[in-house]
């Protein structure tokens, strides 16, 4: 018996390696460990409870950003693929553009996304389907691309024009986005003024 339950530990732990120590109750489950035995891991303090059905590694070093994990593990289908992206605020704060500190976690899902239980407070939704070519990959979790996070909050019209002149900027200067992206780029009249006075102000 030690060489399967070593074999589920090894199967989990490269999971959970992936997610900054977390996973799922799905997971545990493909990995070798019987969901009746979950309540056993946490009483023995193998696992750490984080939310209904997500669970991290409590030998796991801890992660920068739990919470990016767990609230994307949160946002899992029914097939356990994640649906939601940091988005807005949050996606402008990882990218480190401007000076904005967000108290909540922003986050895009598509329109269809639906949950039965209540949505938690620190997160924000935005409903929008997102290509692809949006989306880049964390450390265990998704967030927008630099052009389309400056974008959603341009449209969004909720943030300073002052942060985002600065992350405009910024995104400039690092190389995160070109002039040409800029200018190329569909969005309404009003976005267009915001983007050509940063430009101007960049020059």
């Amino acid at each position: 018996m030690i060489q399967p339950r070593r074999d589920a530990s090894r199967r989990l732990f490269d999971v959970a390696e992936q997610q900054q120590g977390l996973f799922t109750t799905k997971q545990a489950k493909a990995a070798g460990f019987a969901e009746n035995t979950h309540p056993y891991h946490v009483q023995a303090g193998n696992w750490i409870r984080e939310h209904r059905g997500i669970y991290r590694l409590a030998l796991f070093p801890s992660p920068d950003r739990p919470d990016l994990v767990l609230w994307s593990l949160w946002s899992r289908n029914r097939k356990e693929e994640i649906e939601g992206v940091y988005s807005h605020q949050t996606a402008l704060s990882l990218h480190e553009l401007s000076d904005l500190n967000p108290a909540k976690l922003h986050m895009t899902v598509p329109q269809d996304f639906r949950r039965n239980s209540e949505i938690p407070g620190i997160l924000v939704l935005h409903y929008y389907d997102l290509p692809r070519s949006d989306i880049q990959i964390g450390p265990g979790f998704k967030y927008t691309r630099p052009l389309r996070t400056i974008l959603d909050l341009i449209e969004a019209g909720a943030t300073e024009p002052t942060f985002i002149r600065q992350a405009l900027q910024q995104a400039i200067e690092r190389g995160l986005v070109t002039r040409q992206q800029l200018r190329g780029v569909k969005c309404s009249e009003e976005s267009r003024k915001v983007i050509e006075d940063a430009l101007r102000r960049a020059a």
